[in-house]
C-alpha cells in the first residue's frame, strides 16, 4: 500500500533575533541566529541553531561561488557605510536579505553538497576552522564537527527521539572517541530558541 500523499523534503530557514555583540572596547557587530528544521537526507541534524555575523555570511559566499562558478550565486544584502546597527530598519532589512540569501542557496542541490555550507549552518566553527576540517587537517570530520556541536548545546525534542533510537541501536561495548571539538555537556544551552518551524521573525 502507497501513502496518499508521498513525503515531501522541505528545509526551513529563518535568521533571526539580532544581537549587538562587543567585539572590543571600541567595536562592536551584530550577529544573527540561523534556525534550520528539515527532513532532507542531505542534512546531518535535522533541526539546529547557530549565530553568525554579516563577515562569515560574505566568506561563506566567497567560498560557494569558488566552488560552483557556473552558479549565479544569489546576492547578499549590500555592505554599505551607512548602515546603522542602531537602527532596527537597517539590522531588519540586513536581516531578511541573509534569510533569501540563505533561502535560494538551500534550493540549489549544488550547493547543499558543500560541506563548507552545512558546517556555516550547524557549527559554531570560525571560516578558518570550517577550511580546516574540509581540507581534512583536523582530526574531526565535517560529521563529527556537527555532531559535538549539537551535543554541547540544548537538543531539540527531535533530535531527542533519533538519539534515543541511535542509542538502542548502538553496540554497549563501543567506546567513544574524542574529536577534539570538547567535551559533551548536554546542560549548556546556546541560547537558541527551540520553536516550530512556521514561526516568523
Amino acid at each position: 500500500m502507497t501513502p496518499k500523499h508521498e513525503k515531501q523534503e522541505f528545509v526551513t530557514v529563518l535568521v533571526r533575533d539580532p544581537r549587538i555583540q562587543k567585539e572590543d572596547s571600541w567595536h562592536s557587530y551584530i550577529d544573527y541566529e540561523i534556525f534550520i528544521h528539515t527532513n532532507s537526507i542531505c542534512f546531518t541534524r535535522k533541526t539546529s541553531c547557530v549565530r553568525r555575523r554579516y563577515r562569515e555570511f560574505l566568506w561563506l559566499r566567497q567560498r560557494l561561488q569558488s566552488n560552483a562558478v557556473l552558479i549565479q550565486l544569489p546576492e547578499l544584502p549590500s555592505r554599505t557605510p551607512f548602515f546603522n546597527m542602531n537602527n532596527p530598519n537597517h539590522v531588519d532589512h540586513r536581516r531578511q536579505g541573509l534569510q533569501e540569501f540563505l533561502e535560494k542557496v538551500l534550493q540549489d542541490a549544488l550547493l547543499l553538497s558543500d560541506s563548507r555550507l552545512h558546517l556555516f549552518l550547524q557549527t559554531q566553527l570560525s571560516p578558518e576552522d570550517m577550511e580546516a576540517c574540509v581540507s581534512g587537517q583536523t582530526k574531526y570530520s565535517v560529521a563529527d564537527a556537527i555532531h559535538s556541536f549539537a551535543s554541547l548545546n540544548r537538543r531539540f525534542p527531535i533530535e531527542d527521539e533519533e538519539r534515543k533510537k541511535e542509542k538502542n541501536d548502538a553496540d554497549s561495548d563501543s567506546e567513544s572517541s574524542s574529536s577534539g571539538l570538547g567535551p559533551s555537556d548536554d546542560s549548556i544551552s546556546c541560547g537558541c530558541k527551540a520553536s516550530p518551524a512556521s514561526e516568523e521573525s
